[in-house]
């Protein structure tokens, strides 16, 4: 079982939707997150004139779904001044998409451009990995950055497990890792799900890992929307999945999940992988038997002393 840890939160101008502060006792780490709308009160706390890290998240401009871009700067009010610019023609200059942004920095102020370096490039690499949200600045900064000493790597990678740590629960899921070892137990551990179609061909299999409903690599979806329901909210999803390659061609009809992939409830998943609005509580069985996902649900309430994964 995880061991429980504390996160520290205050709401620096006593509203949930203003600028809130998170800190983790005895982490050097201090981690801000700030509405576009109040961007002038974040440049003008002390964190802002520190070298830090930043994550920018907004809607992309062509609509297709959430966007973020993560960058590292020496100086993060001059750095978030610059991207509150307009955007350039060029695409240079400011960014117009993101309406939030995350701000990390240390209190201790030792932070130094190579330790920036080397958390920016794991975070982009993590961020791609988990394919949660698009990132703006996917190309080009791909490549891992590893010129630092050991030990300072070593202080690096712990002071991002914090901030993987901290960002979800400030509301944002990036980094978010979706397999089973990332829960730190084994697949078999934990209650699978299977959902059949035989007359489309399709075969999906997930699981359910803390709040959310993970489809595994492998599973089958339809590549199609159902034209009885276009305009769907979950349609836009299922663009946007083929979009990030989380759902890539298997053959003519059908779609194939290059990677397990987290939805936010059994009825999304089912949803994109039927290619129509669905209710997921009655489509996805406990593997191997006829009890749906509802019945399931219901019959953990029955056992109320039994820890669940």
């Amino acid at each position: 079982m995880s061991q429980g840890k504390s996160i520290k939160l205050f709401l620096a101008d006593g509203t949930p939707g203003g600028i809130i502060t998170a800190e983790i006792i005895n982490w050097t780490g201090h981690v801000i997150s700030a509405p576009r709308s109040r961007l002038a009160e974040l440049l003008a706390r002390p964190e802002a004139a520190r070298p830090g890290l930043y994550v920018l998240v907004g809607e992309a401009l062509d609509g297709s779904g959430p966007q973020a871009y993560i960058g590292e700067t020496e100086n993060l009010g001059e750095r978030l001044k610059a991207h509150a610019k307009p955007e350039s023609p060029d695409g240079k200059g400011g960014k117009d998409f993101w309406d939030k942004a995350y701000v990390i920095s240390s209190k201790d102020a030792n932070l130094t451009k190579g330790h920036l370096r080397f958390v920016e490039s794991r975070l982009i690499s993590q961020a791609l990995a988990a394919h949660r949200i698009p990132l703006e600045n996917q190309k080009g900064t791909q490549s891992e950055y590893g010129v630092l000493p050991e030990a300072d790597q070593a202080d690096m990678l712990y002071f991002i497990e914090q901030i993987k740590l901290v960002l979800p629960v400030l509301g944002l899921d990036l980094l978010r890792e979706t397999n089973a070892q990332a829960a730190g137990l084994p697949p078999q551990a934990m209650p699978h799900f299977e959902l059949h179609a035989p007359k489309l061909g399709i075969a999906a299999q997930a699981l359910e890992q803390d709040d959310e409903f993970v489809v595994l690599r492998g599973s089958l979806a339809r590549s199609t929307w159902s034209l009885q329901q276009e305009g769907s909210g979950y349609q836009k999803l299922h663009q946007q999945l083929q979009r990030q390659g989380v759902l890539v061609a298997a053959d003519a009809e059908l779609l194939q999940f290059s990677c397990d992939y987290a939805f936010s409830s059994p009825s999304a998943a089912s949803a994109v992988v039927l290619g129509r609005s669905d209710n997921g509580r009655k489509s996805w069985l406990l593997a191997g038997t006829k009890q749906t996902y509802g019945d399931w649900q219901t019959a953990q309430l029955m056992q109320p002393n039994q820890l669940q994964s």
